[in-house]
């Protein structure tokens, strides 16, 4: 069910198969991304290799569960979370994070792009989808 977009013009299905997004706020969307990706930029520098690595190692783990990866992702935002500046919402950085984490996994190991993607997907939906239809609303008001 879920589609990689990669060009910000069309958003994904959430778990219950509702559009996440009404294809009016395309331009929203786009103006949220864009904090998004400057937030990642700061944060691409912050993450070290060894976290990466460490998550790269689970994925690969065919005996773990989506479940038990899913909970050491999990783990790694929250751990990497304790270095961002305090000013700034906990849960945006954490789904900056999560997505950087997925980007760095998928560039160390690209053929593990579908399980990375997958467990990406249902962390956000699982942790962030309140936040981000609120972040949605809040900026097309």
């Amino acid at each position: 069910d879920s589609e990689l977009q990669t060009d910000g013009n069309r958003s994904g299905r959430f778990r219950n198969g509702e559009l996440g997004v009404a294809p009016t706020n395309e331009e929203v969307i786009r103006i949220i991304a864009a904090q998004l990706v400057e937030i990642g930029d700061q944060f691409d520098r912050e993450i070290q290799e060894r976290v990466v690595n460490g998550l790269v190692q689970h994925f690969l783990n065919e005996n773990l569960s989506n479940e038990e990866i899913t909970r050491h992702m999990s783990r790694a935002v929250r751990e990497l979370t304790r270095a961002i500046p305090a000013d700034m919402e906990q849960e945006k950085a954490m789904l900056v994070l999560a997505m950087l984490l997925t980007k760095k996994i998928m560039n160390t190991v690209p053929s593990l792009l579908c399980r990375v993607f997958n467990t990406t997907v249902n962390y956000m939906n699982q942790q962030f989808h309140n936040y981000i239809v609120e972040m949605v609303s809040a900026n097309s008001s």
